[in-house]
C-alpha cells in the first residue's frame, strides 16, 4: 500500500484525543469513522469536534466551507465492525492500559482487511507488546499524538520490533500531509516524550509530598524559571491523573527505576475519584487543584 491508496481512516475512541485526531484527519480530506462504546460517547466526541471547528472558524483559520466539508467526512458509530470495514488505517486512542489495548488489537486483527495498518496513540506502552496479539506485526506502529491534536504539531512515530518500512513510511508521509511534524523514537517503555515528562511530573509531586514547596508555588516557579506554559502539576491535571498513574506504574514495572514509582498522593487521589481537570475528564471530581483547594490566580 502507498499513501495515495489510503482513503478511509478509523479512530477508536471519541474522547479528547480520539475526537481531536478525527478532526485533523477529516480536515485532511479523509473519510473518517469515529467509534466508541456508547452513543453518548460518540455524540459527545462529535460535539467536541464541532466546537473546535467553530473556534477555528472564529479565529479565521478555516472557512465555513471547510467546516461543512470536514463534518461531511466524519461518521460516528458504536459498531466496531462497521467502523473498520474496508478501512486502510486504524488509529487506536483508548485508555493507557496494556491489556485493554491488546484486547482491542486482537479484535481488530479479526475484523480489519489484511492491508490495514494498525496504529496506536499510546503515550508509552511498547508497540512490540501490543503487536504480539496480531498476525500482522509488520503493520503495527505507534502514532503518538499530543493534546490538543488539532493544534499540537508533533507526532511521535514509534516502530515496533517488526514494523515494516512500508508501514513506517506511510505513517510518516500521512503525518506530514496532515500538517504535523513526525519525529521517530525507538520502541521502549515511555518512548522519549512520555518517559521524560513522567519523570518530572512524578518528581514534582514527590517534592510537594516532602514539603519542599506547595502546589501553586511548584507550578509558578516552573513557569517562571523554565518558561513553561504550564506547571508540572497543572499538566498532570490536564493529562489526567489516572493516565499519569497508568503511565508511571507501567514505566516502573518495566524499568524498575524508582524515579517512576507512582507517588502515594497520586494513588490516593485517583482512588478517590480525583482523576484530573473536571472540564477535561468526564466524571472526575477534580485534580490536585480541586482536591487541595488551591486558590485561583
Amino acid at each position: 500500500m502507498k499513501l495515495e491508496d489510503l482513503k478511509k481512516i478509523t479512530v477508536l475512541g471519541a474522547g479528547i484525543m480520539g475526537s481531536g485526531i478525527t478532526e485533523v484527519c477529516a480536515r485532511g480530506n479523509y473519510k473518517v469513522y469515529m467509534t466508541d462504546l456508547t452513543n453518548e460517547l460518540v455524540t459527545k466526541g462529535l460535539e467536541k469536534i464541532k466546537a473546535s471547528l467553530v473556534r477555528a472558524l472564529e479565529k479565521g483559520k478555516i472557512t465555513k466551507e471547510n467546516v461543512e466539508a470536514t463534518l461531511s467526512d466524519i461518521r460516528v458509530t458504536t459498531d466496531l465492525r462497521e467502523a473498520v470495514k474496508d478501512t486502510d488505517l486504524v488509529i487506536e486512542a483508548t485508555p493507557e492500559d496494556l491489556e485493554l489495548k491488546r484486547k482491542v488489537f486482537k479484535q481488530l486483527e479479526g475484523l480489519c482487511p489484511k492491508h490495514t495498518i494498525l496504529a496506536s496513540n499510546t503515550s508509552g506502552i511498547m508497540i512490540t507488546d501490543i503487536a504480539t496479539v496480531t498476525n500482522r506485526p509488520d503493520k503495527v506502529i505507534g502514532m503518538h499524538w499530543f493534546n490538543p491534536a488539532p493544534i499540537m504539531k508533533l507526532i511521535e512515530v514509534v516502530r515496533g520490533a517488526l514494523t515494516s518500512d512500508e508501514t513506517f513510511n506511510i505513517v510518516i508521509q500521512l503525518s506530514k500531509k496532515l500538517g504535523k511534524i513526525p519525529i521517530t523514537a525507538n520502541d521502549g517503555p515511555g518512548f522519549f516524550t512520555t518517559r521524560y515528562v513522567a519523570s518530572w511530573i512524578t518528581e514534582a509531586i514527590r517534592l510537594y509530598e516532602q514539603g519542599v514547596a506547595n502546589i501553586k508555588e511548584i507550578d509558578a516557579m516552573s513557569k517562571m524559571a523554565f518558561n513553561w506554559p504550564m506547571g508540572p502539576i497543572q499538566l498532570a491535571d490536564f493529562i489526567g491523573l489516572d493516565t499519569i498513574l497508568h503511565i508511571a506504574s507501567y514505566l516502573y514495572s518495566e524499568t524498575g527505576d524508582p524515579r517512576y514509582a507512582p507517588p502515594l498522593t497520586l494513588k490516593k487521589l485517583v482512588k478517590s475519584g480525583f482523576i484530573g481537570n473536571p472540564k477535561l475528564k468526564s466524571g472526575s471530581k477534580g485534580g490536585f487543584y480541586e482536591y487541595f483547594k488551591v486558590p485561583e490566580e
